[in-house]
Parts: C-alpha cells; structure tokens; sequence
C-alpha cells in the first residue's frame, strides 16, 4: 500500500505571550545562577562571560540582551540578595537572632560572600559600583534599647558582617581556633550560640 505524504509546509506557531515570558525568566535565571557560580569560584572580575553562558546552556548573547553584559549580571544578583533579604531580615525579631539567620544564609549558601571576598581583595574599591549601607534598621534598634548608645551602628554593622562571614572567608582560622571544620553541624550550632551571645552584650 502506498502511503502519501502530506508536504505542505504548516506555518510555525508564534509562542503565546505567557510563554515568552516563562521563557525569558528561566534564561534570566539560569544566567544569574550560573553567573553566581562563576564569580564565586573565580572572582567577578576573573569570570568570563562565555563561561556563564556555557555553565546557563543559553547564548552569550542573551547577557547583554537581559542585563546589558557582566557589570548588569553583578547589579541583578545584588537585586536578587536584597529580596533575598526581606524574607527573613524581620524588624520584629530581637537583632541576636537577624544574626543568627545571616549566619544560616551565609553556611547554606557560601557564594555570595565568596563573591564579595573576591572582589574585595583583587579588585580596585573604586571600580566597584555600590550603595551605601542602610544603617536605619540598627539604628532603630539603638533607640530601642538592642544597642547601647556609645556604638556606632556602622562599625557594629561591620562587625557583624565580619562575624557571619569569617566561616566562608577564614575556615582555616575556623579549624585553628575552634579546632572543627567551619562545615561540620558541630561548629555551626556552636558558633550559632556565641553569636547569640555576642550580640546580646551589645545592648544598652
């Protein structure tokens, strides 16, 4: 039996609105992933942009079509963090326990700080785009009473950044002083517990 063949060519469907869309955010995505990947383990400014894309599986292209090129993935993954941020930077719970989590964020997640530790020390500061730190939340929290009145919100900012962050940026000064791995559950409720602490020595 002869089989015939229908060979008229059916036009292509357009993609509906809402999948573009979808579309467009998963590359975004996947591209601020894999950009946090790779400014993580190298740097931002050792990072390659074919390398993201590679690590994303999408076309270089795409980063300068969705961010405008390397510097516009950095402010979007900044953008990210501060949503990030909201969900558990609560107002309403004692500042012991704002450190607490950061510390959780920072041990569940280790490449934001990488990041930051990388740009930190190889990177000349005036090449660096950012805002200044929002001090209103501490110094909210100095009139209430969680600090005492001869701190200055900003070096207390630092300190605690310092704090949550020494995990990720010193672990082999974590093993020394500690004598634990800074990965182990052992350190982590340990350090946990002290930051509690600390923290609560700072108020009024």
């Amino acid at each position: 039996m002869w089989r015939v063949t229908d060979t008229t060519r059916r036009p292509r469907r357009s993609p509906a609105p809402d999948e573009r869309k979808l579309d467009a955010e998963r590359s975004r995505r996947l591209l601020l992933d894999a950009a946090l990947e790779e400014f993580a383990a190298r740097g931002f400014a050792g990072a390659r942009v074919q390398d993201i894309a590679d690590r994303a599986g999408l076309n270089k292209q795409l980063i300068n079509y969705y961010f405008g090129g390397k510097e516009g993935l950095y402010r979007a993954l900044s953008r990210r963090w501060l949503e990030r941020e909201v969900e558990f930077n609560d107002p309403a719970v004692p500042l012991d326990e704002i450190v607490v989590r950061y510390l959780d964020h920072v041990l569940d997640d280790p490449r934001g700080t990488r990041l930051n530790a990388w740009r930190g020390l190889t990177e000349d500061l005036d090449d660096i785009p950012g805002d200044h730190e929002d001090l209103s939340d501490l110094e909210r929290r100095q009139a209430a009473g969680e600090l005492a009145d001869d701190l200055d919100p900003a070096a207390v900012m630092l300190a605690m950044t310092a704090m949550v962050s020494a995990p990720v940026t010193m672990p082999l000064a974590v093993r020394r002083v500690f004598g634990l791995d800074p990965d182990s559950p052992e350190f982590r409720e340990r350090y946990a517990e002290q930051l509690r602490r600390i923290t609560r020595h700072l108020s009024a």
